[in-house]
Parts: structure tokens; C-alpha cells; sequence
């Protein structure tokens, strides 16, 4: 097999911006085969850029037709789980757009399905291919950072108007998001903090719904973390501030590393911070430190991640954000959840019954209001709108 045959489930934003990319020869290992909306006006534009794609008015029949070897699923997040385990049952690999579900659960049968397949099961974790954050990743794994203390990540700058909220039916809902800023935009902030610092033992939040929205969800959220090793973690994120913030610093022993604007800031101490505070006789020193900086342009990972995605079924290469994954975004979601509804700290791994219990009823409770069709963006406009937020 000399290229990957992809459908693409769900042709909106996300979709019709992949679609996009593969006709800007971004994807040259990829031919899209087919796609899948239930929407016919979105299928019609879909097929007017790409004639040669089969149409197709459901998932199940893009699936069941034999057309395609691998399909990306970009429909709103309660579907990617269904989806995904009908595509595995019918042997095809699965890349799906985060998050990978709505709650843990979920996640977990996916990966299970996956495994019985024998297919391969990725999440487009796009931002895991900038540079920078690999970078960040390489030092602490490796050591150089010493003995990790302490993440604090500031990301405002996910500024959402009303009109944003008001232009599909699905948004900032728990019918149709499961939540607000922590499921629609944070999964790649939240994929980054467990990928470079790893999954912290329980978290306590605050998620403060329709802060700054007429929304039923939350838009504004602060999490803390702690880890095994005494190390912590604040997490800052909301749709509701303007001009915003993107600042991410971790400290450890031997340093720290701050990011933002594009660059990586490496301050490294001479001798491990903790040797000095227990030999140093001058209870006011300044530890040395030698200092670094580290620039790389940031791509935009969508199509890096499916053309990871296509070389490890074509050549057996590594995933970059293999399916296993997704569940840890996840669980420090839904740990927040928990932790702000019932005003207390929240484990990990997270009590699924409690979560899905309130998450039932805040479901059930909800009032539903019809609102426009949504508009799909250009591919061009996904792309810069990326480019800019990291």
C-alpha cells in the first residue's frame, strides 16, 4: 500500500480544514477516498472541491463501504467514541480530533476496541508537533530540569465572543460538548501539561460557568494539581479575557524553562538547587545559572499529526499521540469536573460513576435553544487562527 485511503466523518470546520490541507498537497501519503455528514449542504461543498471523493449521508455507510482504510472523525465530541469503535469492529484504523470522548469511560472501551482490532488509533494532538513544547518535553524527561516542582500555566488567550457561542446548536453545552473551555478548547493545553510534566494524583478547581457567557458551562476554570513527588500545578484558563496570555513555566532542581511568545527560556543552575540550599553557608545566594534560548517556527500540526498518523500504518513508525493518550487530557478534565461540583479535591484516576452520574443530570436539566447553523471556516483561516494562538 503505497497511500493511506481516509474517510472523513463530519465535514465542518475541522473537517472541510482537513479536507483543505489534503488539497494543498500536505498530505501526500493520504487520498481522501470518501467523506460523511449528515448535513447534505456541507457533503455538496465537500464534494465540489474534491469530485473524485464517494459522499456519504452517514458514518455507518462511509465505514461499511470498503472505500476507505483509516478514517478521521471530526463530529462533535459524543460521537467520536461510537464512531470509532464501529470503524475498529470493521477493521479500519481510527485518527479522531480531540477530545477523544467526553468522559473517561468511554476513552477506555475505545482503546479496548482498538486493541481487539489490531488497528491503529491516534488523536489529533496537533500541538504536540510544535518545537517548542518537544522541546520543553526533551528536558524535563531527560533530567536536565532536575527533580520536577512545579507547572504554572497561564493560557487566556482562547478570548470567544457571544456570536461564537450562539453560531451552532452544540456549543457550550452538556448535550452537545459535555462542557465548556476545558473540552472545546483546553484538551491540547491539558495534552502538553501530562505530556511534558506527566498526570499529577488529584487536582482541586474552580469552574465557574457562564462567567463572562450566556452560556450553561464553564468559561473560566482554575485547576491545581499535586503529584507524587511533592511536585504541583496551577492551571489558568478562560473565553472571557482580552488581550490574553499564553505563558507556560515549569521549575525543578537544576533550573527552569519558560514559554512564550513563540520562545523557549532555559535558565540552568550550575549545581542542583537542592544541594545549595542544604551546603550554602550565605543564607541570601543567587544560584548561578547559565542561560538559553530556543526559537522554532511552529507548523501547523494538523497535517503533521495525520501524516504521523499514515507513516506508522504504511511503515510502522511510532504515533505521536497514540489513542492510550487521550484518556489523560481527559482525566484531568473530568477530575476538575468533580472536584468543582463537589467543592474537594479529585482523584486520579477518576471516579467515573460520579462524573457520569452529574454529567447525566446536568444533561438532563439542560434547556435546549435551536441556534444557526454553524459555517464552516476555510482551511487557510484554520490554519492562521492556529498559528497565531501558540
Amino acid at each position: 500500500m503505497d497511500k493511506l485511503r481516509l474517510g472523513i466523518i463530519g465535514m465542518g470546520n475541522m473537517g472541510s480544514g482537513h479536507l483543505g490541507y489534503y488539497l494543498n498537497g500536505e498530505s501526500p501519503r493520504v487520498e481522501i477516498t470518501a467523506f460523511a455528514d449528515t448535513d447534505p449542504e456541507k457533503l455538496k461543498r465537500a464534494k465540489d472541491r474534491l469530485p473524485s471523493a464517494e459522499a456519504f449521508e452517514s458514518a455507518d455507510a462511509l465505514i461499511e463501504s470498503g472505500l476507505a482504510d483509516a478514517v478521521l472523525i471530526a463530529v462533535p465530541h459524543y460521537d467520536h467514541p461510537s464512531i470509532a469503535i464501529k470503524a475498529f469492529e470493521h477493521g479500519l484504523h481510527v485518527l479522531t480530533e480531540k477530545p477523544a470522548g467526553v468522559y473517561t469511560r468511554q476513552v477506555r472501551e475505545m482503546n479496548e476496541a482498538a486493541k481487539k482490532s489490531g488497528k491503529a488509533f491516534g488523536i489529533m494532538f496537533n500541538q504536540r508537533t510544535n518545537p517548542i513544547y518537544a522541546k520543553a518535553r526533551e528536558i524535563v524527561k531527560s533530567g536536565q530540569l532536575g527533580d520536577t516542582k512545579r507547572l504554572v500555566w497561564i493560557v487566556t488567550n482562547w478570548y470567544r465572543t457571544q456570536a461564537y457561542y450562539d453560531s451552532g446548536s452544540w456549543r457550550a453545552t452538556w448535550n452537545g460538548e459535555g462542557g465548556g473551555v476545558l473540552l472545546n478548547q483546553a484538551p491540547h493545553n491539558l495534552d502538553l501539561w501530562q505530556w511534558i510534566f506527566g498526570m499529577p494524583k488529584r487536582v482541586r478547581a474552580f469552574c465557574s460557568v457562564g462567567k463572562y457567557h450566556d452560556i450553561g458551562v464553564e468559561d473560566d476554570v482554575t485547576i491545581c494539581g499535586e503529584y507524587e513527588n511533592g511536585a504541583s500545578a496551577v492551571f489558568i484558563t478562560t473565553t472571557g479575557e482580552a488581550p490574553g496570555t499564553n505563558r507556560l513555566e515549569i521549575s525543578g532542581t537544576k533550573g527552569k524553562i519558560v514559554i512564550e511568545d513563540g520562545k523557549l527560556k532555559w535558565w540552568r543552575l550550575k549545581e542542583d538547587e537542592r544541594i545549595i540550599c542544604a551546603e550554602c553557608k550565605n543564607g541570601f545566594v543567587q544560584p548561578e545559572c547559565e542561560y538559553e534560548e530556543f526559537t522554532a517556527p511552529a507548523p501547523d500540526g494538523h497535517p503533521e499529526v495525520l501524516n504521523d498518523f499514515a507513516d506508522h500504518i504504511l511503515d510502522g513508525t511510532p504515533l505521536l499521540a497514540p489513542g492510550e493518550e487521550g484518556l489523560n487530557s481527559l482525566s484531568i478534565s473530568n477530575a476538575a469536573y468533580i472536584s468543582s461540583w463537589t467543592d474537594g479535591w479529585a482523584e486520579i484516576p477518576v471516579a467515573e460513576d460520579i462524573f457520569e452520574e452529574r454529567l447525566a443530570a446536568l444533561c438532563r436539566d439542560e434547556k435546549q435553544t435551536k441556534k444557526p447553523p454553524l459555517v464552516s471556516e476555510p482551511a487557510e483561516e484554520l490554519s492562521e487562527r492556529w498559528r497565531v494562538r501558540w
